[in-house]
């Protein structure tokens, strides 16, 4: 999926949500069923490995579905 997007960093699937609760990521009620699932974030981290700035953004189901679509 990540060559056919012409994606060139590493891309995350974590789908026990082990890395994306320590990071406050959680999106209540938006997975399938109303699970709980990892929303977007973008970080700048120092090298001493401390967040200095976040940003969380909406999780947009259906554009993700439609995206993933066009990979097909």
């Amino acid at each position: 999926m990540c060559n056919k997007a012409g994606i060139t960093f590493p891309v995350l699937s974590d789908t026990k949500l082990e890395a994306i609760r320590p990071y406050d990521l959680l999106i209540a009620e938006k997975g399938q069923d109303g699970r709980q699932v990892g929303g977007p974030g973008e970080f700048l981290i120092d090298p001493t490995g401390t967040v200095r700035w976040r940003k969380l953004t909406e999780l947009h189901p259906a554009e993700i579905l439609e995206a993933a679509k066009v990979l097909q």
